[in-house]
């Protein structure tokens, strides 16, 4: 889904050249994908290093009480 024209970053050259060598070395379709997959990857190594290791999020499943 494409991010609307007001919600983008804007870009100046050198970024657009480093979100396309990302978008085609991780096989990416977009540039707005490129920063999305940036951004994540930052977030999963910003929690690694609060927490020692990294972190995923499962639904917790016990009994009710």
């Amino acid at each position: 889904m494409p991010i609307q024209d007001d919600l983008r970053l804007p870009l100046d050259p050198e970024l657009e050249t480093q979100l396309e060598r990302v978008r085609v070395k991780e096989g990416l379709d977009s540039l707005d994908q490129a920063y999305e997959f940036l951004i994540r990857r930052r977030l999963r190594k910003g929690i690694a290093a609060l927490t020692g290791r990294g972190r995923a999020l499962y639904p917790i499943k016990g009994e009710r009480q």
